[in-house]
């Protein structure tokens, strides 16, 4: 045993609920829990362990940020004054603005001023008790800015210690050499871009919506993707109902994300193929939607939640994972105990890491975040607030 945890308030994530052991300790060895139980259980210290008394604090698995457009070259802030005056998010789009003005900004960026410009945002995450990024790609719209992007994510890695985890999101947008020719750009991310990504990207998305690709497209997309190995998941049901969060659980996806627009029967489909519900509160906040998302109905039929902060220039540039608990809870009605899950083990989920981080089990990465906080409540409660005392990735020092 490498480390000891004492005197904690744990919150495992273990059970259907917060699983609260409220005298625990954690105790992990080689970067994995070994213990995470009652302190009167723990295992006895070596010699050489280091033990940190926790002092009665809050300590959750290390948050889990499952959907992020984190890279990115340019700012979308004009755009946003735009809308400020009247304009909606399709109008700018199709004006050439939209997706189309940051992959105009990341197309002339280099790899390296790239990752540069993301380092802020992910140290905003970090700061509050992040271990775990997804990052995607989708501003390149061609194969060599695409992997430029995928790339500049995984240096991330390099620089800060956190796990990322890519995303491939070539069918993004149409870029503006494709105009009327959306079946040859389909071709391209098929049948060159995601051969090309295979060693990039752990998964493939798209955008299945009016201003970006139909469900034939997607499926198209699915497909290629099974071929070489890769998960999939989509951005479905944001601004209309296209039933892509049922044809992305057709298809075995890892997640559905948004879903303002999806139905009765896109949740059953979801929550029998065991795909996850990702809510992005930033992005319906920032766009000033009126929908929400079908909450009830995920619950009824016991889909799996999770909540991220879609951080991205356009719709919303939000790097606060906190102020997500915060807007689920109080936008989408989500409680406390599901707004928590949201950002551990249903966002590990939501990735394909539920073996591996998400809940204080023994196996598990030993990732942590020991807050200032005795109640699981003051995580959702606090607005603009970060209680965090400590992170611990892999079971290592303080970072």
């Amino acid at each position: 045993m490498d480390h000891l945890w004492t005197n904690a308030r744990l919150a495992t994530m273990a059970e259907n609920g917060l699983g609260l052991i409220e005298r625990g300790a954690v105790a992990a060895s080689g970067g994995r829990i070994v213990f995470a139980g009652p302190m009167e259980e723990a295992p006895a210290p070596a010699g050489d362990s280091d033990v940190t008394d926790c002092g009665g604090r809050l300590v959750t698995p290390g948050l889990i940020d499952c959907h992020t457009h984190l890279v990115h070259g340019g700012s979308r802030a004009n755009e946003w004054a735009m809308r400020l005056e009247g304009a909606s998010y399709e109008e700018i789009a199709r004006a050439g603005g939209g997706i189309l003005s940051t992959m105009r900004a990341t197309r002339a960026a280099s790899e390296e001023a790239l990752t540069d410009a993301a380092l802020p945002r992910l140290d905003a995450l970090i700061a509050e008790g992040v271990t775990t990024v997804e990052i995607k790609s989708g501003y390149g719209l061609s194969t060599e800015d695409e992997l430029k992007m995928l790339r500049a994510a995984r240096a991330l890695a390099d620089r800060r210690d956190v796990r990322i985890e890519t995303t491939f999101l070539g069918a993004h947008a149409l870029p503006p050499e494709f105009a009327n020719r959306r079946d040859a750009y389909v071709d391209l991310v098929c049948n060159e871009m995601i051969p090309a990504a295979a060693g990039h990207a752990s998964a493939v998305d798209a955008f299945c919506e009016g201003i970006g690709f139909s469900p034939a497209d997607c499926e198209r997309v699915f497909r290629a993707a099974r071929d070489h190995g890769l998960s999939v998941k989509l951005h479905a049901e944001q601004l209309s109902a296209l039933s892509g969060s049922a044809l992305a659980a057709r298809h075995g996806a890892l997640s559905a994300d948004h879903l303002e627009h999806a139905s009765e029967g896109d949740v059953r489909e979801m929550a029998a193929a065991g795909t996850v519900a990702v809510l992005l509160p930033g992005a319906y906040y920032f766009m000033r939607e009126t929908q929400a998302p079908p909450v009830a109905a995920l619950r009824r039929h016991g889909a799996r939640i999770a909540l991220a902060t879609d951080c991205n220039p356009g719709t919303s540039p939000t790097t606060s994972l906190l102020l997500m608990l915060n807007m689920g809870a109080t936008l989408f009605g989500l409680t406390v105990e599901e707004a928590l899950r949201g950002v551990t083990v249903n966002a590990a989920a939501a990735l394909g890491l539920a073996d591996r981080v998400g809940t204080l089990q023994a196996g598990k990465v030993c990732d942590l975040a020991i807050w200032d906080v005795e109640d699981p409540s003051e995580l959702v409660y606090r607005i603009g607030f970060n209680p965090l005392h400590l992170r611990i990735r892999n079971g290592g020092a303080p970072c």
